[in-house]
């Protein structure tokens, strides 16, 4: 059956009505008021001071056990990566290379970020099904596998988290440019600009993967 062409506008009217102003919404008894365990469901981010963390602890040994049930058939019994699944631990000091290694260990800056994420999204097809602990023990071993941690009966909690540093965290600084694109805190130095730039090939259509023993064809952009 089809809708009328009224009868859609007075739908998207109440979908822009509640997304713009609930209590108004609320006024003309359209929905309700969100219930605070529904509110709680959705609040669950981790913030790199701690703010969202919840209670719970897990050691080292725990985790290693949880992450061979739920994590290494896409991560790799070490962190290592299976596949083209995430590589998580490793790539120490690669950063200024000519091939960085991003994981955990050698990129992420802050703890929380391996707790929210595996709180929010892991294990992949299964998210939010572990508990509070289990994440806890998760992040503990993913601190071991990059040697953040080294004592196998470490035991991470919500009181000693924030006494972790993270390898790469000082090397990240906030950016000074407000939300505006294209503007930054100096003058950007370029000279000798083209008004006009023509794009003479494009990697869809050239073969730019090397054969042994070749270099990769540039593109050209004039």
């Amino acid at each position: 059956m089809r809708m009328s062409k009224s009868l859609k506008a007075f739908a998207v009217a109440g979908v822009l009505l509640l997304s713009v102003s609930p209590v108004l919404a609320a006024k003309l008894g359209l929905g309700r008021e969100a219930l605070p365990e529904e509110v709680a469901a959705w609040d669950i981010d981790v913030r790199p001071d701690g703010v969202g963390l919840p209670a719970g602890r897990g050691t080292v040994a725990q985790g290693e056990e949880k992450f061979a049930e739920q994590c290494a058939m896409c991560h790799g019994v070490f962190g290592e990566g299976a596949g083209r699944w995430p590589v998580l631990s490793g790539g120490r000091d690669t950063l200024k290379s000519d091939n960085p290694v991003k994981t955990v260990g050698s990129y992420w800056p802050y703890l929380s970020t391996v707790f929210d994420y595996v709180h929010r999204a892991m294990p992949f097809g299964y998210a939010q099904s572990l508990s509070n602990n289990e994440v806890y023990a998760l992040t503990a071993y993913i601190l071991y596998l990059n040697d953040i941690v080294t004592d196998e009966d470490f035991e991470l909690s919500k009181e000693n988290f924030l006494s972790i540093q993270m390898p790469n965290a000082e090397h990240f600084t906030e950016d000074p440019r407000p939300d505006t694109p294209l503007v930054s805190a100096k003058e950007p130095c370029i000279t000798n600009c083209k008004s006009n730039v023509d794009i003479t090939g494009r990697a869809r259509i050239l073969d730019v993967t090397p054969k042994e023993g070749e270099d990769a064809p540039k593109l050209s952009v004039d």
